[in-house]
């Protein structure tokens, strides 16, 4: 695992937005094949998908500030930053030209940083789908096209796109799974997230060590996510019964096998009534896509009878 592909000079080229950007290109690219199969303008259709990641990106950095539990952090660090806690030992609160508060034996910031929530790290996905979502259902009626096939579109690429990120994440280490000692384990380096989390909870006397093994989650809503591309590009497309089932085959796939992935995943993150803010969000997803399906179904019915 190394959270940098390569450096260029002093820059460091970051893992995971290098996957992350291979992915979307990739299917950014088969959205324009499939718009000059399909009679539509190719060129439009990369710039709908071009400015669906900026959304993406965006909505998941949302999301990540008010779900993930960092919202005040952001907030105090720009207003107080004495209020801000950084768990990391003494060395590095040194190296980091923090405060080192003896009492609770953690770290402070001393600058006030008020674009830390700008930074490159924290994002969540179910954030993005719903900003890019929002989006295109603008751009797709400002420019007439044919909303169900463009869903339908949307339904592998999606997916093909979230496939390579999630590999992004392991090479970074977030996304982390629970401990496991199963030969399915993977152990991440020192100052790794998974090092850091098993510290603070005790199972590591500091994070300068290896991570004990954990399942690798990541890995698991990778091929998810790949299986759930194949199937809705190959498979689906064949037995539809109007368009728009294969965006919603897609989305609740997708929903119940990150709801299962949440009770192994153990990297910090938002939730309520013991479940996990995306366990939340996928059981809302299948509702909205329940509620479309039978929207979509009889508007199909309704068309074939007429």
């Amino acid at each position: 695992m190394d959270p940098s592909f390569f450096y260029i000079g002093s820059i460091h080229i970051p893992a995971y937005f290098t996957m992350l950007s291979i992915g979307f290109l990739l299917a950014i690219f088969l959205a324009k094949r499939w718009a000059a199969q399909n009679s539509l303008n190719s060129g439009m259709m990369i710039d709908f998908g071009i400015l669906m990641v900026i959304f993406g990106v965006a909505g998941a950095k949302i999301l990540h500030i008010f779900a993930d539990g960092h919202l005040y952090d952001y907030i105090n660090v720009c207003i107080d930053p004495s209020k801000v806690d950084w768990h990391v030992d003494k060395l590095d609160c040194k190296a980091l030209k923090g405060s080192w508060d003896t009492a609770k034996e953690l770290c402070h910031p001393v600058n006030k940083n008020c674009l830390a929530w700008l930074s490159g790290a924290g994002f969540a996905f179910y954030g993005g789908l719903v900003a890019a979502g929002v989006f295109s259902i603008w751009y797709i009626k400002k420019h007439k096209w044919p909303a169900g096939k463009i869903m339908d579109m949307g339904g592998w690429s999606i997916m093909l796109g979230l496939a390579w990120g999630r590999m992004g994440c392991l090479l970074a280490g977030c996304c982390f799974g629970s401990v496991t000692h199963s030969h399915q384990g993977v152990s991440f380096p020192s100052f790794s997230p998974a090092s850091r989390q098993q510290w603070l909870a005790g199972d590591l006397p500091s994070y300068r060590l290896d991570s004990l093994p954990v399942f690798p989650t990541q890995a698991y809503e990778s091929i998810a996510a790949l299986l759930i591309a194949a199937t809705a590009y190959f498979v689906v497309p064949r037995y539809k019964k109007f368009d728009g089932q294969v965006f919603i085959f897609s989305m609740v796939s997708y929903a119940i096998a990150r709801f299962l992935l949440e009770f192994i995943r153990m990297d910090e993150r938002g939730g309520f009534l013991s479940l996990s803010t995306s366990q939340l969000i996928a059981i809302g997803m299948i509702a909205v896509c329940a509620y479309f399906y039978k929207i979509l179904k009889t508007r199909s019915k309704k068309i074939i009878t007429s």
